[in-house]
């Protein structure tokens, strides 16, 4: 059982810097390699790119840091964010549709359902350890 927290773990974390990553390139164009909406601005996506890899990173902590009596990002904080993130892009792609390629559809539309996933394994996982007490 807790080996499995611990891949939750390492694997959200993984995925939040590679988005906070991708965010934070968004002033480099990969927001028109990937077709994603474009932005007047590029401060917005960077910070939210700054603040999704503080938390992958926190997350990364998490799964490798108990040995040295370190804490990051717990799960329960990770299902909060993971569920808020996803649920706000998609309220976005159903309310208004944004005019981009097909490639940016997917890649969001595969977004939502990585960190749906994530989440929803999460909340078995949590489930599961508070059932085995």
């Amino acid at each position: 059982m807790k080996n499995n927290h611990h891949i939750l773990l390492l694997i959200d974390g993984i995925v939040n810097v590679i988005i906070g990553i991708l965010l934070l390139l968004f002033p480099f164009g990969i927001d028109k390699t990937l077709g994603l909406p474009s932005s007047n601005t590029y401060f917005y996506p960077t910070i939210l790119g700054a603040v999704i890899l503080g938390i992958g990173i926190a997350l990364l902590i998490e799964a490798q840091g108990k040995s040295r009596n370190i804490r990051g990002l717990g799960l329960a904080g990770a299902i909060i964010i993971n569920f808020c993130g996803a649920t706000s892009l998609l309220i976005w792609l159903i309310i208004d549709p944004f005019d981009i390629p097909q490639r940016g559809y997917i890649t969001l539309w595969l977004i939502i359902a990585i960190v749906y996933i994530i989440g929803f394994l999460e909340v078995n996982h949590n489930l599961r350890k508070h059932d085995s007490r």
